[in-house]
């Protein structure tokens, strides 16, 4: 945009004089001049620092030093939080009146910055959800026909016929967030009725993001709109309840795991997406470096023996388990799963969901499925003494058997074993290999620039100062394809423990997961730490992200 003219600014001038509006606000609204421009040069006329709040990305902290009610009527977005200091960004510096009201209703020092108008109701929208009269535009954003919603059979809803008219906006409004959810590669779509309000998060490489969130009013419609399409009572309030949802987005098929518990505010529902096309299978996706998945091929073709995926919930395990079917998949070789719930579809391997209602539990469908004579099983989880017992007799009669324990580290599902029952000489002898593994988010490919670290970070993932001069450290700066977080993706890190015969002898004396773990380092493995350093090294990965998933390694 160029230079206002002098005849611009008379024009101004004189409407202003009618409108009693001064001349700026008239030359912005008139859009001769750009609203940003305007705030930058009242910031600079206020001696007050101007923000872009479009390339910020806000924290929760400082968004919760400013409830949502006040947020919007003095139309301020916080931006920093300093001890009790509060900075704030409003359109007029001028305006006085804002700041001692601020001042007034927080109860604490509040500091001054400046913004557009456009991107202070942007924030508002984005950090504190979108007004009631913005509902209709979130609604229209979806166009017909790029959803398509089925239903998974055999449960208790209400038919999709009794719907009427009137449900339409709110049928259009759950088809949105499933829509952009997907576009935004979250994992989980969570809807939480909260005191005042109906609060939606997306969790998107891990991490939880707070979205647009709909009008409190809204909150039981939705409600019972998901659990209608998932296939639940919407007449039982008081209990949990499970369900699924089938969607096809954009022409790709998609299922969802619903989940909905009863909180002190109202039923709150958590959908897991399971993107049956996206999902990628191979070993080298999963993040192995080449060295570790030599050894890892190796390890899942063995003819027998038990390899155990260790980690917390959400670090992966399953869908390494699902790599490593993936890669033995070969038609001489059959292939039996027992999972709760059954994920992902595989061709060619018979998956079996256990269903405790029938009394078709891990157990049970272990020992049944023994008898079809496979070679490679796979357990979802050991959960038990009877699980794992059946699942080491079937290791030691021949078969291959890939599962998953909780445990923090690989040696420790050793001791987890023991602790459930199993003999030590059992565990000894069927146990071919233990990997823990964990997650970290990716540096965005596109924003991803060089940095130095700081010598903090490069003492806690212990890379030495001539590492570091050879290194390539990369950190994102935030762009349109992060959502402004510096990150895009995740991969594994890896602990990789193979029990060699000084191995087995200690497990079969029984000795602590602290000893185990020593003579595992002097084998070579490396820890989950020091798999992440070298990724650091590469940069692949931030520092933040490493010390934050290896919190509990020590060494």
């Amino acid at each position: 945009m160029g230079l206002v003219s002098n005849e611009q600014v008379e024009a101004a001038r004189i409407e202003a004089d009618s409108t009693g509006e001064g001349v700026v606000d008239t030359l912005a609204a008139k859009k001769t001049v750009r609203s940003a421009d305007v705030a930058r040069a009242r910031a600079a006329q206020a001696g007050a620092e101007f923000v872009n709040l479009g390339e910020m990305r806000l924290t929760d902290e400082v968004i919760k030093s400013v409830p949502r009610h006040i947020a919007k009527r003095f139309n301020v977005v916080p931006v920093y939080k300093e001890g009790d200091a509060i900075k704030v960004a409003l359109s007029d510096p001028s305006d006085l009146d804002t700041i001692d009201g601020l001042q007034h209703a927080l109860n604490t020092q509040v500091e001054m910055l400046v913004a557009s108008p456009e991107d202070i109701e942007a924030a508002i929208g984005q950090y504190y959800g979108v007004r009631d009269d913005a509902v209709g535009k979130m609604i229209q954003d979806i166009t017909e026909g790029e959803v398509e919603i089925g239903r998974f059979g055999g449960g208790g809803g209400t038919d999709d016929q009794s719907v009427v008219e009137a449900d339409a906006p709110i049928i259009k409004l759950v088809n949105t967030m499933i829509v952009e959810a997907f576009k935004m590669r979250a994992s989980d779509i969570h809807l939480e009725p909260l005191a005042g309000r109906f609060r939606v998060r997306y969790r998107i490489d891990g991490m939880l993001h707070e979205m647009k969130s709909p009008p409190k009013r809204l909150q039981a419609a939705i409600i019972s709109r998901l659990k209608i399409m998932s296939d639940m009572s919407i007449a039982e309030k008081r209990i949990p309840q499970d369900g699924r949802i089938q969607a096809s987005v954009g022409g790709k098929t998609i299922d969802l795991r619903v989940s909905c518990v009863p909180t002190n505010h109202g039923e709150s529902i958590v959908m897991r997406i399971l993107d049956k096309e996206g999902l990628r299978l191979g070993l080298a996706e999963l993040g192995f470096f080449t060295d570790d998945q030599q050894t890892f091929e190796r390890l899942i073709g063995l003819p027998d023996g038990i390899l155990l995926v260790t980690g917390p919930t959400g670090s992966g395990k399953t869908t390494t388990l699902y790599s490593c079917l993936n890669f033995i998949n070969r038609p001489d070789r059959k292939i039996i799963t027992v999972e709760d719930p059954v994920e992902y579809v595989l061709s060619g391997i018979n998956q079996v969901q256990v269903n405790d209602e029938i009394g078709l539990s891990f157990a049970a469908a272990l020992r049944s499925m023994l008898r079809q004579a496979p070679n490679v099983v796979m357990l979802g989880e050991i959960r038990d003494l009877e699980t794992a017992t059946i699942a080491i007799n079937a290791s030691l009669t021949g078969h291959l058997v890939f599962s998953t324990l909780h445990t923090n580290d690989a040696p420790s599902a050793v001791t987890r074993l023991i602790d459930i029952g199993v003999k030590p000489f059992l565990v000894a002898s069927s146990t071919r290999a233990l990997m823990a593994q964990r997650l970290v988010r990716k540096v965005c490919k596109r924003c991803g620039a060089t940095y130095a670290p700081t010598d903090t970070e490069l003492r806690a993932l212990s890379i030495d100062s001539n590492a570091a001069q050879s290194a390539t450290f990369k950190r994102g700066k935030g762009c349109q394809d992060c959502n402004k977080t510096g990150y895009r993706g995740r991969f594994g890190i890896f602990e990789i423990f193979v029990i060699d015969d000084e191995a087995r002898k200690l497990i079969y004396e029984k000795v602590s997961a602290t000893v185990l773990r020593a003579r595992a380092r002097e084998m070579g493995m490396r820890t989950l730490r020091e798999d992440g350093s070298r990724k650091v090294v590469a940069g692949l990965t931030t520092p933040e992200e490493v010390i934050r998933a290896t919190v509990m390694d020590l060494d």
